[in-house]
């Protein structure tokens, strides 16, 4: 049986990294997507040190012309996507009232728009192959919200409108679409943050730690696997029991 084609966007970040490596692990061959030139280089080298042989295509999530381009490459050099992970996406915080339209629109673009962009490129041949599993990335603070993050919560909450609305119109065709809602990762971003700010974060979290990276990549290739079939239109929330709903 020939493998099936992974795509995950936004692959060279934390979260992103442990997704690509889980679902090669998985057995699947791995694309992943890149916004600026030369970053890259670094990154698949070190992929490829830890025995990951993953294909990289450059690509601006924001632009339909661009994810055009970029699926259509991935398809000629692995095949069909048959699994897509939306992972892509930026903050740009602060108030709503001293928020700017730049801001609002760059989050929402990034994270929100680029759904419909990479997911319009492979849903076509998704139904056709009888197999597809589209997983979106979102967060706690978009089942939440939270303070100075009006555009980073709208565009995360809409990932899951978009997930409950195509799963009804996918399912008879074996493709289903997720979302995935982490709460704290220890990623290199958080870790960035002060100590004490981020003792205040673990404070905050029952289970008493952040989350791992591989933890949400573990899910993200339960998800995709045969023996999630039955499983559709849902919001996992893998928070350590922050927020539950």
């Amino acid at each position: 049986m020939a493998q099936k084609v992974a795509l995950v966007t936004g692959g060279m970040g934390g979260i992103g990294t442990a997704i690509c490596k889980g679902l090669a692990q998985a057995g699947f061959k791995v694309a992943t997507t890149y916004s600026t030139p030369g970053k890259h280089e670094g990154w698949l080298e070190k992929m490829r040190a830890e025995g990951f042989d993953i294909f990289a295509v450059q690509c601006d999530v924001t632009s339909f012309d661009s994810c055009v381009e970029a699926a259509g490459k991935i398809k000629q050099a692995l095949g069909a996507v048959s699994v897509l992970v939306n992972n892509a996406g930026i903050t740009k915080d602060g108030r709503f009232q001293k928020m700017d339209k730049t801001a609002w629109d760059a989050v929402m673009s990034t994270n929100l728009d680029s759904v419909f962009n990479v997911t319009r490129q492979v849903i076509d041949d998704m139904c056709e192959l009888g197999f597809g599993r589209v997983i979106n990335i979102s967060s706690i603070n978009g089942q939440k919200g939270q303070f100075g993050q009006t555009n980073y919560s709208a565009a995360k909450a809409g990932m899951h409108g978009f997930t409950m609305a195509l799963a009804q119109e996918v399912a008879k065709k074996g493709v289903t679409v997720n979302t995935i809602s982490p709460g704290y990762i220890a990623t290199e971003m958080v870790m960035a943050v002060k100590e004490e700010v981020r003792n205040q974060i673990i404070a905050g979290i029952p289970v008493g730690r952040l989350g791992h990276p591989e933890e949400i990549a573990a899910l993200v290739a339960f998800i995709a696997s045969d023996a999630a079939g039955f499983m559709t239109g849902a919001n996992v929330a893998m928070n350590g029991g922050q927020h539950t709903c």
